[in-house]
């Protein structure tokens, strides 16, 4: 009898977890939801909350793609955003590498002073970064946007710490084969700390994609623009029909979902691997 009032103590408790738990979710996606469904209305008030699938059309699709060229802001975004994730994860690996695998003298100093770095407030580094870029002659270019951020501490930091996961064995067992470093990170470092990777693709995809402020500063050219520059730009002119920015900002939002389902397991397995470190 009793374990009977325990099972369904149990039951009773696991479906008030459910409740709650799918509360908390509408909740949390309560913003994207409402943007969604003002998305796909015209001439309706954006804050009356009762929809009818009558009010439901794509129009405001199919008005922001051939308002804005949208192609074009796309094509630029997909530009800088590959453009920087391939840096970040190319030269961080490799920066990481010697740090984690290496001994050298001054390592923890080096090592000090990247984390050090995290601390420096965003604004001073622009101020830095747009000195550099102004000497490199690569203002007004998608070059000179995605430099300064090409190399992340994070990123450094996050690859070093799953470099040290990987066994010391089989880099010793391959130096004694004769192997150069460079081969030893790329054949075995490398495939080795992929979901650190994926995650650095994750951060870097959400970073580069939804960049506002310094393509603003770097570019002086409207069509050079990335896609959630462009719609913060022409959002003045879209004042009158939120249901183009609501449509703007949706199509902005699915690749980023899109790259997250993609890489979420490899991003689950770093981020449990670091709270088990």
């Amino acid at each position: 009898m009793n374990k009977k009032k325990l099972r369904q103590k149990d039951i009773v408790n696991l479906i008030f977890s459910y409740i709650c738990l799918i509360a908390i979710a509408i909740l949390c996606a309560g913003p994207f939801i409402w943007l969604l469904l003002s998305s796909l209305r015209t001439g309706a008030n954006i804050y009356d909350l009762h929809f009818k699938l009558e009010d439901f059309t794509f129009s405001n699709y199919i008005g922001v793609i051939q308002y804005m060229n949208l192609g074009k802001y796309v094509h630029n975004t997909v530009i800088i955003t590959l453009g920087g994730i391939f840096l970040d994860v190319l030269l961080s690996s490799m920066c990481a590498y010697p740090l984690a695998t290496m001994n050298f003298k001054g390592k923890k100093i080096i090592f000090g002073i990247l984390v050090s770095t995290m601390i420096i407030p965003a604004a001073a580094g622009m101020i830095i970064n747009y000195l550099t870029i102004t000497k490199l002659k690569l203002l007004n270019t998608l070059l000179g946007v995605i430099l300064p951020s090409s190399v992340k501490t994070f990123s450094i930091i996050l690859m070093r710490q799953a470099y040290l996961g990987v066994p010391r064995e089989l880099i010793e067992a391959a130096r004694i084969d004769g192997a150069s470093e460079f081969r030893i990170w790329w054949k075995i470092m490398l495939p080795g700390i992929m979901p650190s990777i994926s995650t650095i693709v994750i951060f870097d995809f959400i970073g580069y994609w939804n960049a506002f402020l310094w393509p603003i500063i770097v570019l002086q050219d409207p069509n050079k623009y990335p896609l959630a520059t462009a719609l913060q730009y022409l959002n003045g002119s879209f004042s009158y029909k939120f249901g183009y920015v609501a449509a703007g900002t949706i199509i902005s939002i699915i690749p980023v979902l899109i790259v997250f389902i993609v890489c979420q397991k490899n991003y689950i397995e770093a981020v449990s691997g670091a709270v088990k470190g």
